[in-house]
Formats: structure tokens, sequence, C-alpha cells
């Protein structure tokens, strides 16, 4: 438990921005208007027995707009890279081409479009979800502050930390909502 408001400040802070890069992580991840090579980097492929990230597997490119080619660093991993691809359920087909995958991105139809603002809306929640949680055990730290034994905080600093706390929820949500409604935009977008 934090012992000073500038570490409960801190560590507060630490998380929500922990929260922020998860979400720009998981942003990333879905598709937009065009191809991204984050919309497979993370795919799970199960590699001699391990779960491992596509990108160190492979090389990931995009040679145009609707398409993203997948080279493998070992051939022999082709099939199974494939496979890791359709586990991941991204609502494409990829084609194996000689030593190498080859995914071509249909247009969106609308009803997709709208699945995908609504999954960046949701992951956006969640991660205010993480947030809020944080102000709350930051606001139980502040509050245990004024129980100290060895250095007791009056109740005018803890109502102080509390507002500052408040503050840097309200500021971590105004960037998670930018980001969504960034992301909602690159989505509607055609």
């Amino acid at each position: 438990m934090s012992t000073d408001p500038d570490t409960i400040l801190l560590e507060a802070e630490e998380a929500m921005t922990r929260a922020t890069e998860y979400l720009g992580s998981e942003l990333r991840g879905l598709r937009a208007g065009r191809a991204t090579t984050a919309m497979v980097d993370y795919v799970k492929v199960d590699y001699y027995g391990s779960q491992t990230d596509l990108k160190s597997l492979a090389a990931v490119s995009v040679p145009e707009p609707t398409q993203i080619l997948i080279k493998p660093f070992d051939p022999s991993a082709l099939h199974t890279i494939k496979q890791g691809i359709e586990q991941a359920q991204l609502g494409v087909n990829p084609m194996i081409e000689d030593k190498a995958i080859r995914i071509m991105l249909p247009m969106m139809s609308a009803q997709r479009r709208d699945q995908l603002c609504a999954q960046a809306k949701k992951v956006g929640e969640e991660q205010k979800i993480v947030m809020r949680n944080a102000r709350r055990d930051a606001n139980k730290a502040a509050d245990a502050l004024t129980k100290s034994a060895t250095n007791p905080v009056s109740e005018d600093e803890v109502k102080q930390l509390h507002d500052e706390i408040q503050e840097l929820l309200k500021k971590y949500e105004a960037k998670i909502d930018e980001a969504v409604a960034k992301k909602t935009a690159e989505i509607r977008e055609i």
C-alpha cells in the first residue's frame, strides 16, 4: 500500500497509461478501410508446441491496400501459419502461393463496419473500467493515509488527492474516447 500522496497519484497514472497503451494495441489490430500488418502481427501460431506471435515467424507486408503478404522465415511453417490465421477468425481467407501466404481483403460491408465500430467501443469501455478500478484503488490508498500511525495526512490533503485522482481519470478517459473515435472514423472510411 502506498504511503504518500505523490506515489499514489503516480501509481494511478501508470495504471491508466498502461490501459491507454493496451487500447492502442487492440485498436491497431482492428481492420480499417485498408490492409495493415497489425491485423496479423499478434495472431497466435502453434509453432513446435508453443503459441508464437505471427510477426516472430514471418515477414509481413502490405503490397497493395487490399492485400497482406506473409513470408515465413521457416518455409515448413507455412501450413501452421495458415491454420493460425484461420483460427484467429479475422474474417479473411489466407491462400498459400509458392512459399508465402497472401490474404486478399474484401471490401467491408456496412454491417461488418458496424461490428468493428462496436468492437472498438467495447474495448474502449473495458479500458475505462480498468482505469476506474485504478481510481478506486488510489482512493482507498488515499483514505488509508489519514489512518496512518507513522505519518498521518490531513483530511484536506486527502480530499485534494481525491480531486487530483478524479482529474487524472477524466484526462485518460478523454484519451480513450479520442482513440476510439479516431478508429471508428478510420473504419467508416471507404
